[in-house]
Parts: C-alpha cells; sequence; structure tokens
C-alpha cells in the first residue's frame, strides 16, 4: 500500500468521525431523536454548512476534497464548537455511539481494500450502520434499566411518590414542595431539570435512596405518550398538574394535545389524589381536586410575595420573603395542597413557605456592580415572562431586558411579548435568530440591541449599563436555536 492510500483511508475515517461529531451532537441536544434533527432544528444552515455541503464535496471533487476538508472544514468544525455553549456531553452513550461508527467505518475500509471493488469510501453507510446499532442496543440496555428502576420502586413498601407536570412552573412546583416537607419527612427530588423516561430511570437506580420516604419526580413531555411511559415506571400515588398553556406547541399542534399529554399522569394504578389547575377543564371526583380559584389577594413586588388561600373554609394568609413574581403563587398553592395531603399542618407549612428559596434561573435576585440583576432565564412561556416584566416595572431606574423571545411558540405570542417589553424597558438586547424579526419589528419605543454572539454580551453591558440599572435575564435558549 502508497503513502497516497494511506493517507485517503485515515483521511476517509477522520473525515467520517467528523461527520459523526456533529450528528451525535445534534442528536444529544435533541433528546435522540433523529426526526426532530431533521424536522424540528432551528439552525439548518448549520446542516448544510458542517453536513450536506462536506459530503457533496467528498462525492465529486476527489483528491481535491482533502484540501477543502483539512484546511477549511476541519478549522470551521473546530471554531463552531468552541463557540456552542451547550457542547457534547462525553456520556456512556456517545461513547457506545463513537465505538459502533469507528467500528463500521474501519470495517468498511477493509472491506473495500479486500475486495478493491470502492470507486470511493463511503461516508453514509458507516454513519446510518452507527445510528442503527446504536438505537438498538440503546433500547436493549434501557430495557434492562427500567425493569432495575421498577424493581427498586417496589421493594420500597413505604415509599409514597409525587409526580407533577404542567405547561409552566413544574420545576417550580417540585422544589417547592420539596422545601415545605423536607423537615417532616425523607424526602428526595429528581436534580435540576430531569423529567425525561431515561432520565427519571436514570435517578431512580443511581440516586434515589432506599430509605425515601417521598419521592418527587417531575415529568415532562415533547410528544404524546411521554408521560404515559413516566408514569407506567413510577406508578404515582398523587398527582400535581399545574397550568396548561400552549408551551411546545410546535411539537404538540393544539392545545388540546397538550391537555391529554398532561392528564396521562393521572393514568398510575395506584392513584390515591390527583390536584389538577383549572386551566386543564377537567371535572373534579373522589381522587381529583381541581385548584386555583382558592387563591385571594396576591400582592408581589421585589420584596417578595404574600397571598390568601381559602382552605377548609378558612381564609390563610402566607409570606414568601425570598420568592418573587405573582404566578408562583400558583406554583406555591400546588405545593401547599400537596403537603396538607400527607399530613402537615397548616402553621407548620406557613413557616416552611416564609423560609422558600427561589428556585435558580427562576427570578433570582441578585447585586453586581451597583445593578440589580434578575435572572429569569429558566421562564419560557408568555404569562411568566409578562408576569416578570409587570414586576420589574415599578422600578425606579432604568431597566434592561435580555432575551431570545419565547421559543417553540407563535409568531402572535411572541408579538405580544415585544409590545409589553415596548412599555417596560428602556434597552432591549436579544439574542439569537429564532425570534429576532418579529421583536426587532414590534419593539418601537425602546433602544434594541441584537446579539448575535452571546459571547460579546458581558461586553455589551459594560458598554450599555451602569450602576442602578434592572437587568432582566429574560428566557435562555442555548445557541442551537
Amino acid at each position: 500500500m502508497d503513502y497516497k492510500a494511506i493517507f485517503i483511508i485515515v483521511s476517509h475515517i477522520i473525515f467520517t468521525m467528523s461527520l459523526g461529531w456533529y450528528l451525535i451532537t445534534n442528536l444529544q441536544w435533541y433528546n435522540y431523536k433523529i426526526d426532530r434533527v431533521i424536522f424540528k432544528h432551528k439552525r439548518y444552515s448549520w446542516h448544510l454548512l458542517f453536513f450536506v455541503i462536506p459530503v457533496f464535496a467528498y462525492y465529486l471533487t476527489g483528491i481535491y476534497f482533502w484540501i477543502y476538508f483539512y484546511f477549511a472544514l476541519l478549522p470551521s468544525y473546530y471554531t463552531w464548537q468552541k463557540k456552542l455553549d451547550k457542547k457534547l456531553v462525553f456520556t456512556a452513550r456517545v461513547k457506545r455511539f463513537f465505538l459502533f461508527l469507528a467500528l463500521a467505518v474501519v470495517f468498511e475500509d477493509m472491506l473495500c481494500l479486500a475486495t478493491g471493488r470502492c470507486v470511493v469510501y463511503g461516508v453514509i453507510l458507516p454513519l446510518v450502520v452507527a445510528v442503527f446499532i446504536s438505537e438498538i442496543f440503546e433500547k436493549i440496555l434501557f430495557s434492562g434499566f427500567k425493569k432495575e428502576a421498577r424493581k427498586k420502586l417496589e421493594s420500597m413498601d413505604e415509599l409514597k411518590i409525587v409526580a407533577i407536570t404542567a405547561s409552566y412552573g413544574k420545576t417550580s412546583i417540585k422544589n417547592f414542595l420539596y422545601q415545605i416537607i423536607k423537615d417532616e419527612f425523607n424526602a428526595y427530588k429528581t436534580p435540576k431539570s430531569v423529567n425525561t423516561e431515561a432520565g427519571i430511570v436514570k435517578d431512580i437506580n443511581r440516586a434515589l435512596p432506599k430509605e425515601c420516604e417521598v419521592y418527587i419526580a417531575e415529568a415532562g413531555a415533547r410528544e404524546q405518550g411521554d408521560i404515559k411511559k413516566i408514569v407506567d415506571i413510577l406508578q404515582n400515588h398523587y398527582a400535581i398538574v399545574g397550568k396548561i398553556g400552549p408551551a411546545h406547541i410546535e411539537y404538540f399542534k393544539t392545545l388540546e394535545n397538550i391537555r391529554n399529554t398532561k392528564m396521562e399522569i393521572l393514568d398510575s394504578k395506584k392513584l390515591i389524589k390527583a390536584f389538577v389547575h383549572k386551566s386543564a377543564n377537567v371535572k373534579p371526583n373522589d381522587k381529583v381536586q381541581i385548584f386555583g380559584d382558592e387563591i385571594k389577594e396576591v400582592n408581589a413586588t421585589l420584596e417578595g410575595l404574600s397571598f390568601k388561600v381559602e382552605i377548609s373554609g378558612v381564609l390563610e394568609e402566607f409570606e414568601a420573603k425570598n420568592i418573587l413574581g405573582e404566578f408562583n403563587a400558583i406554583n406555591i398553592l400546588a405545593a401547599i395542597l400537596m403537603a396538607l395531603e400527607l399530613g402537615m399542618d397548616i402553621k407548620t407549612i406557613k413557616k416552611q413557605v416564609s423560609k422558600l428559596t427561589q428556585v435558580e434561573h427562576r427570578l433570582q435576585k441578585m447585586e453586581a456592580g451597583g445593578k440589580l440583576i434578575i435572572d429569569d432565564s429558566y421562564n419560557g412561556n408568555l404569562e411568566g415572562m409578562l408576569s416578570s416584566y409587570e414586576l420589574v416595572s415599578s422600578y425606579k431606574g432604568r431597566k434592561v431586558i435580555i432575551t431570545p423571545g419565547i421559543i417553540e411558540s407563535t409568531k402572535e405570542a411572541n408579538e405580544k411579548l415585544a409590545k409589553k417589553i415596548d412599555e417596560v424597558f428602556d434597552i432591549a438586547i436579544i439574542t439569537g435568530k429564532t425570534n429576532a424579526i418579529v421583536l426587532m419589528e414590534n419593539i418601537k419605543h425602546s433602544k434594541k440591541l441584537l446579539l448575535a454572539d452571546k459571547d460579546k454580551l458581558q461586553d455589551l453591558l459594560a458598554k450599555e449599563t451602569k450602576a442602578g440599572d434592572l437587568i432582566l435575564f429574560s428566557n435562555d435558549a442555548p445557541t442551537f436555536v
């Protein structure tokens, strides 16, 4: 074998693995759903630049392709991944994918050499084989993990499981409930925003303490059936369905589909009690209690939140000094009702509510350089975002907002958001391209700044803001959206 042949084989392997890197990065972003990578992606220009054009160039330009590959494509891959704020995480699944891809491409090259029939070494076939084998292998592996998780839950006779879902606020409800009950029960909650079937199974197997009395699990969905899968594993004794609205309408198409998917959380064979927000439009029964109308006299300021709740005919007052946002009254109410169901008394619950701390990145207040910063970067729905704008509108100094708008929502929702931004803020910094046009067109009076590269945000804030300003980080979106 001559040096030229060795160069081509080695380069072919590197090129195929580079395409695999791009592919698995995108698959990880979209929960390993190839259809979402193809049909739901927000940056199709990336597919064109980093996959389609390179593949066509490889097959059409012959030996000259390697000049483009080594001096243009590889450097552009490196620059691209350096700028990503959500880089590829080398999980066990990702490592297995690269192993399957490496074996596929090496086998193909050896077969080509042995037969001498390959005019050009293929790149698509090894990728297809790696994705196919990886999918089958992961399904087999996950089936075993699910059985292990079910067996562990069944062995914990005294465990009570609370499953929580909502279009808005499910993570907040989970965290508020945990904070309220943790001193009374040996409680455990799914970490951060873990809310998928795979994430929950992994959490049960690796982290759920055997001595746990109350397991609080958050259930999310991108399509019908997702929550049913979670319920089949958990067989939850209690359910909380928070506010339902058009979040992720892009995936569900209709509000009715969203509602039906959320209602899957009631399908547990062991269900004892469910608290369902009135927005679900379901009828109450002996197991389902509707909530939402009990709240009275909500007072939300930058100094905290207070409200009254009618419980058993008595108007009870609650104060959460560290919690911001009127919408959080509903989330706290859901946690209060669940705590009462678990047997806690109202006096203890009030005490715990007064000590609640804000969930990270959800109207989290801090100060830096004389500026008041409100981090609401995990709030991505219209109602919650509008509520946060109303909250900061009373601030006396200049108000600055940094937002990509609402992701996975409608143009009309972003138009409404933009008009409210125009009413409240002095400076609007628009991040990302997804909603840039609709936001820029509908913000008429505020100073508008379009930030294409989030790496330059700090420099922009240093230039445009000063001590005494309020800066609101309203929603956030990774670079790929």
